[in-house]
C-alpha cells in the first residue's frame, strides 16, 4: 500500500511531546538542538520531572492513573492546541501506535511525527501486517488467521504443530503472546489469552503461530519520508529477553550469515515500501539458529526503545529524521552514506528485583550516579529525589556502549555498569552486568528462551 503525491513541507516550530520519563528527554533535546521549541505534557506526579523542566512549557493534563492523563486523547490534543503546537511526538508506549490518536492529530491540523495514520492501523494489526509482510515476497512463520474459538486454535496447531504461539492480534511489546505445548494446554489457555488481550488492547482477537524453540530476535531499523525514499540502518540483536521483553539490544547482530544479514535488511526495507513508510520504523523478524531462516514476525510503527545502538552506530540521530520527514522534508541521507562503525550494545535499568521475581519496586531514588567515560551514553530522566511511581513503566534508564568491536562495547558496558551508583530502590543493573559477562553472551550463541532454560541461576539474580 504506498503512498500516491508527496507532501509539500510544513515547517515545524513548536512540538507537543506526548510522552514522559527518558524519551520524554530525548524528544525535548532533539528538538532543542534543531531550534524546535517544545510543550511536555504531565500527569500531576511528573509535574517536577527533568522533562518538564528542559521543555520551553509543560503542561498539565490529568492525574497519575495514564488513562486520565497520557492516554486520554482529548486532554493530550487540547494541549497541543491550546499551546499554539504545530506538531505532537509521541514517543514510543501510551499513544505512539494509536492509529485514533495519529488520525486525530491530523485532523486538528496537527502534524503527528510517525506513520500516516492508515500506515499505524495497518502495522497495529497483526494479522495484517503478516499479510503485507507475505504480498512483498517476504517470508512468515507458519500460522493462522484470526480464530474464534479453543476448537479452532487447535485445529490451526495441529497444522502448524507444537510448540505455538498464541498471539493477540492488537498485541505489541511482547504482551499478549503465550507458549503452548499441547492441545489440553491450548484450551485452557484460550478464553483466558482473549479475555487478557481484549483488557490490554481493547481487541480480543488472536491467531497461532509457529514457535521458534532456538530463535534470535533481529530487528531492521528503517526510515521513510513523503518523497518515497526508504533506506535501513542497519539491524540490530534484541534476543536476550525475560518474558518476551527484551533486556539487552545491540548492533550490528553478532554471529549472522552475511547472506542472511543482507537478505534481512532487503526484507525489512521491502516492507516499509509496501507499507508507504513515510517516518522511522522497525521490522522485526525470528532468525532460527537451527534450520538458518528467518521470517516476519510485526512492525513497530514508531521510535524504538532501543534506538540508540543504531544511533552509536551510525552516527544519525534518529529523532531528528522522524521530525525532518514529518514536516514534509527528504530525509537527510541515502542508503549509500549508512555506513556502521564499530559495535554497540544497550542495557535497560528498571527498578525490578531480581532476587524477589522481578517484581516492580516504586520508591525514592536517593543516589543516583550515572557511568561516565569513553564510548559511553546514558538516556534517563533519573536523578537524585526522583519518585518512582507504581502508575508506570519502571525504566529508570538505558546504557549504551560504543566500541570499535563487540567485545570492547561489552568490555565498556560491563565496567560502566560496575561504577554506576543507585540506592533507594533495587534496579536490574547487577542482573544484566552478570548477563553480559556470560560466555555464552560473549560467545553470542544466546537464544530468545535463554533466561527462562536457565532458570534465573544464582549469579544473575544478585542485586545491585
Amino acid at each position: 500500500m504506498g503512498r500516491t503525491g508527496t507532501a509539500a513541507p510544513t515547517p515545524i516550530r513548536r512540538v507537543l511531546v506526548a510522552n514522559r520519563g527518558e524519551i520524554a528527554v530525548r524528544v525535548v533535546r532533539a528538538c532543542r538542538a534543531l531550534g524546535i521549541e517544545t510543550v511536555v505534557v504531565v500527569s500531576t506526579v511528573d509535574r517536577d520531572g527533568l522533562a518538564a523542566r528542559l521543555a520551553d512549557r509543560a503542561v498539565c493534563i490529568g492525574p497519575a492513573p495514564a488513562t486520565q492523563s497520557y492516554l486520554h486523547i482529548p486532554s493530550v490534543l487540547s494541549a497541543a492546541l491550546g499551546t499554539g503546537c504545530d506538531a505532537v511526538h509521541p514517543g514510543y508506549g501510551f499513544l505512539s501506535e494509536n492509529p485514533a490518536f495519529a488520525a486525530a492529530c491530523v485532523e486538528a491540523g496537527l502534524t503527528f511525527v510517525g506513520p500516516r495514520p492508515e500506515a499505524v492501523a495497518q502495522a497495529g494489526d497483526k494479522a495484517r501486517a503478516r499479510e503485507l509482510a507475505r504480498s512483498a515476497g517476504i517470508p512468515v512463520l507458519a500460522g493462522s488467521d484470526i480464530l474464534d474459538s479453543a476448537e479452532a486454535a487447535v485445529a490451526a496447531a495441529r497444522e502448524i504443530g507444537y510448540p505455538a504461539l498464541v498471539k493477540a492480534a492488537a498485541g505489541g511489546g511482547g504482551r499478549g503472546m503465550s507458549v503452548i505445548e499441547d492441545e489440553a494446554a491450548m484450551r485452557a489457555r484460550w478464553t483466558g489469552a482473549a479475555a487478557e488481550a481484549q483488557s490490554a488492547f481493547g481487541d480480543g482477537r488472536l491467531f497461532v503461530e509457529r514457535f521458534i524453540r532456538n530463535a534470535r530476535h533481529i530487528e531492521v531499523q528503517v526510515l521513510g519520508d513523503k518523497h518515497g525514499h526508504v533506506i535501513h540502518l542497519g539491524e540490530r540483536d534484541c534476543t536476550l529477553q525475560r518474558r518476551h521483553q527484551k533486556v539487552v539490544e545491540e548492533s550490528p547482530a553478532p554471529n549472522l550469515p552475511e547472506q542472511v544479514r543482507a537478505d534481512i535488511r532487503a526484507s525489512g526495507v521491502a516492507f516499509a515500501k509496501a507499507l508507504g513508510l513515510d517516518s522511522a520504523g522497525t521490522v522485526e523478524f525470528i532468525y532460527d539458529a537451527d534450520a538458518g531462516d528467518f521470517a516476519f514476525l510485526e512492525f513497530n510503527a514508531r521510535i524504538q526503545v532501543e534506538h540508540p545502538v543504531t544511533e552509536m552506530v551510525t552516527g544519525v540521530d534518529l529523532v531528528a529524521e522522524q521530525l525532518r520527514c514529518a514536516a514534509g522534508e527528504p530525509m537527510s541521507l541515502t542508503q549509500d552514506d549508512v555506513v556502521l562503525d564499530g559495535h554497540a550494545i544497550e542495557v535497560r535499568i528498571t527498578t525490578e528485583d531480581p532476587a524477589r521475581g522481578f517484581t516492580p519496586h516504586p520508591g525514592t531514588v536517593t543516589v543516583w550516579e550515572p557511568p561516565t567515560g569513553a564510548g559511553i551514553r546514558v538516556d534517563t530522566h533519573c536523578e537524585p529525589g526522583y519518585v518512582v511511581s507504581p502508575y508506570y513503566d519502571s525504566l529508570l534508564a538505558k546504557i549504551i556502549a560504543h566500541g570499535p568491536d563487540r567485545d570492547t562495547a561489552a568490555d565498556r558496558l560491563g565496567a560502566a555498569l560496575g561504577r554506576f551508583r543507585v540506592e533507594g530502590v533495587p534496579t536490574t543493573a547487577g542482573f544484566v552486568r552478570a548477563a553480559l559477562g556470560h560466555p555464552d553472551f560473549r560467545a553470542g550463541v544466546v537464544t530468545t528462551d535463554w533466561i527462562a532454560r536457565r532458570g534465573l541461576p544464582d549469579y544473575l539474580e544478585s542485586p545491585t
